[in-house]
């Protein structure tokens, strides 16, 4: 009789689970069952070094019945092996935590590149970020912790080691790995199909740098259009995002008000879903070179266009802007983001099925700051609306309850810890954007033990060694490697998308931790 695989189903939130493995193996073996199972319920799946995340479809949720579907699935045919080459990196050994690298495998910084160069590194999974890949080699020297806090911005091309597995960062991010050298070789890059360099079971061999390999050419910037004058924080294009695409490193992404940019779209005559400017905080002024129909919806303080006198706008209204008047925008009251919609749209390339923009990834267009053009376009525009009343939103110094489903972690940390994690009021530092709200409070103390890599979700409340969480939103990296204590429900994500710094977070636990049984 065949041996079953172990498997835990942690709980994540409603529609999704944690699914823990004992190995690597046993992870892409369940993965490929899934795949050519092609479950019609499963919108989609995370793999990592020993889990896998499963998302499931609107109106499915994960019960015991799932989970008895999934431990009986079939194992799928065995890989096709193809003989390729190894994909060379070039690499510059100039990072940051070499000497540490070299103290921990107790061997020489010079020790440590020639063992990076002599192993042979394979893919084993895709994911944190577009292009970004976990490699894997049989040199047990390379079994290394993360350091102790993660660096705030990690720079593209940083070559990075982790608890067995290699990897290089596609893009400017987020990150805990310890940083051995740099590469210039693009790990990611849309003009290229697939866009990713390195794909799951390719091989990797890194070498001493011997190229120089250009970035790619950005397309030229509208000469007319929308204008921004000046902005105090970068303003990106939102539209829903890019659903389906975790398994490749690619998050949804989106606007993170959805509610706010379906009204601002309603107003203006656009289909719900279409591009818009999100605009955080302020103050803002901009001006059109042509006459325009605009609205707006979300947190936006008073808004004027500039004159004597000046003309108020009434933002439950769609109103016009001709060439040339300035609209000015002041931060508002309560709230974090608020969004601009055209009428007709803005000229925005759609990369991955979505305009929107992903600041971790670098997907889609850039932000606009002081000096940029955004094109309009002539997309059809049906009848304008007028928005109704919104939802008040969260001020500075406001507490707000978010409800929680406590897992897939939380029984790494001790009832007490938990217990102050949910009693104590969290309050949303500066340190704010599209990718994560850091928190401040009481830390929490856990064990400093490794996690292997596995799947986060949007609204994930992740625990550094600082004990201070990090609570993950729309552009969050989708894979990680500190253990997450809770995770939001999915209807709290977009009030947590309008907290400002100054707010506090009390977390509610709306489902306790539970595996989910078969």
């Amino acid at each position: 009789m065949a041996s079953v695989t172990p498997m835990r189903f942690l709980p994540v939130a409603p529609d999704c689970t944690l699914i823990e493995l004992p190995d690597l193996a046993a992870t892409l073996a369940l993965f490929d069952a899934l795949e050519a199972a092609a479950l019609p319920e499963v919108a989609e799946v995370i793999p990592a070094a020993r889990t896998l995340m499963l998302r499931l479809r609107p109106g499915f949720q994960v019960d015991a019945a799932l989970a008895a579907r999934l431990r009986a699935l079939p194992p799928a045919p065995a890989r096709a092996t193809e003989t390729r080459a190894a994909t060379e990196i070039p690499v510059t050994y100039d990072g940051a935590d070499l000497e540490d690298v070299a103290r921990l495998m107790q061997l020489s910084p010079a020790e440590v590149v020639a063992a990076h160069q002599t192993a042979e590194w394979q893919v084993a999974f895709c994911g944190f970020a577009p292009g970004f890949a976990y490699l894997t080699c049989d040199d047990p020297r390379f079994d290394l912790p993360r350091r102790a806090s993660p660096r705030a911005r990690i720079p593209a091309g940083s070559v990075a080691l982790a608890g067995r597995f290699g990897g290089v960062y596609p893009q400017a991010s987020p990150g805990g790995w310890q940083l051995i050298g740099t590469t210039n070789l693009p790990m990611w890059d849309v003009a290229r199909d697939p866009p990713a360099l390195l794909q799951p079971g390719g091989t990797v061999r890194f070498v001493a740098r011997h190229a120089i390999y250009p970035a790619a050419e950005l397309p030229p910037k509208p000469l007319q259009g929308l204008r921004i004058l000046s902005t105090a924080f970068p303003i990106t294009v939102q539209d829903t995002g890019r659903p389906g695409r975790a398994a490749q490193g690619v998050a949804r992404s989106g606007a993170m008000d959805p509610g706010a940019l379906r009204r601002a779209n309603r107003m203006a005559g656009n289909p719900p879903k279409a591009a818009a400017l999100e605009l955080t905080l302020g103050p803002i002024r901009l001006t059109v070179d042509q006459p325009v129909e605009l609205a707006l919806a979300g947190a936006i303080g008073t808004a004027v266009i500039e004159g004597s006198p000046a003309t108020v706008i009434d933002i439950r209204r769609p109103f016009a802007l001709d060439a040339g008047e300035v609209l000015a925008l002041t931060p508002p009251a309560a709230g974090m983001r608020g969004y601009l919609a055209r009428r007709g749209g803005f000229v925005a390339p759609r990369i991955l099925g979505s305009a929107a923009r992903d600041t971790l990834a670098a997907l889609g267009p850039e932000a606009l700051v002081a000096g940029d053009v955004i094109g309009l376009d002539t997309q059809p525009a049906g009848p304008v609306t007028e928005s109704p009343p919104t939802d008040s939103l969260p001020a500075p110094g406001d507490v707000v309850t978010l409800p929680v489903t406590l897992g897939p972690r939380t029984d790494w940390f001790p009832a007490d810890q938990v217990a102050l994690f949910l009693s104590q009021t969290w309050e949303v530092t500066p340190e704010a954007s599209r990718t994560g709200l850091r928190l401040g409070g009481q830390a929490l103390s856990r064990p400093l033990r490794e996690l292997p890599s596995e799947g986060t979700a949007p609204g994930a409340i992740q625990i550094p060694h600082s004990g201070l969480p990090v609570l993950f939103l729309a552009d969050h990296p989708l894979t990680g490697g500190y253990p997450v204590i809770a995770t939001l429900l999915p209807e709290a994500l977009t009030l947590a998308g309008q907290l400002p710094p100054g707010a506090r977070i009390r977390f509610a636990a709306a489902h306790p931790f539970a595996e989910i049984a078969p």
